[in-house]
């Protein structure tokens, strides 16, 4: 294993051990609303602070952008290594009680996503990936599904509603994937999505408006898995775009043939 990829795996145990700690009593966790249906807890940060003093710890010349704390002071354009961090994908579920979420640590080597992990604390499910070695989960070999018929498949997806945004092109895309599909799912952790197509409990997945920590880790997964990402136009810039369409290769084409009308 990269030893990258390896001090990324020990950072994300630290913080999931602060997540796993906090969520034994739930009540005691202070919640502040970003913005309408959009919250941070004080777990957020204080898994973020301890993903980021392992990193930082290891490779003190490394920029950082995280979802909390945003971009390092060191991070511009030159940057040869970033990495991407969500400490808690998944944070409504994580103050309801509702298992379903992961912290997400991707490394950006000059642009490129080149090692990834998502690793599930409730679940102790560490899915991992290195560019050009392929995507594992707990040491396991994954790929995306054979599937190629959309009809056959199960999709992921996520509605983010935050005041402001277009419920009714929520509703048509809903719509859509439900009578073309075998059926939709609407978990609540986009980085658990997109390893859920990896390693084939989803066939595709498709979500607007996401952040690039939502979508690094997560998307090296699935390519190293065999499967495909990009726009809801099919392009490969949704790292920052976040319209982002993941499945298995016919899977994917038949979804961005669905959905490039959403697509920005």
């Amino acid at each position: 294993m990269h030893p990258m990829l390896n001090t990324a795996i020990k950072a994300a145990r630290r913080g999931a051990a602060v997540i796993n700690r906090a969520s034994f009593d739930l009540d005691r966790v202070t919640v502040t609303e970003k913005k309408h249906n959009d919250f941070v807890t004080d777990v957020d940060q204080a898994a973020e602070a301890a993903i980021i003093e392992v990193l930082h710890k290891a490779y003190p010349d490394h920029a950082f952008l995280a979802e909390e704390s945003g971009a390092s002071a060191n991070l511009h354009d030159e940057n040869e290594y970033v990495w991407i961090i969500d400490p808690l994908d998944g944070t409504t579920n994580f103050i309801h009680g509702f298992p379903q979420y992961a912290v997400s640590i991707a490394l950006q080597h000059r642009g490129q996503i080149t090692q990834a992990l998502v690793y599930d604390p409730t679940r102790n499910e560490l899915f991992t990936a290195t560019k050009g070695a392929g995507a594992y989960l707990n040491d396991k070999r994954i790929r995306v599904t054979k599937r190629d018929k959309l009809a056959d498949s199960l999709i992921g997806t996520g509605f983010a509603f935050r005041g402001g945004d277009d419920i009714e092109t929520y509703i048509k895309m809903f719509r859509i994937m439900t009578e073309k599909s075998a059926g939709l799912r609407r978990p609540g952790a986009a980085a658990l999505d997109l390893a859920y197509v990896a390693c084939g409990r989803l066939d595709g997945f498709f979500e607007r408006g996401l952040q690039p920590w939502d979508i690094a880790g997560g998307s090296l997964l699935v390519t190293e898995a065999g499967g495909l990402m990009g726009t809801f136009k099919g392009d490969s810039d949704y790292l920052y775009k976040g319209d982002v369409i993941a499945g298995t290769p016919k899977v994917f084409a038949q979804m961005v043939s669905h959905l490039t009308e959403f697509g920005k």
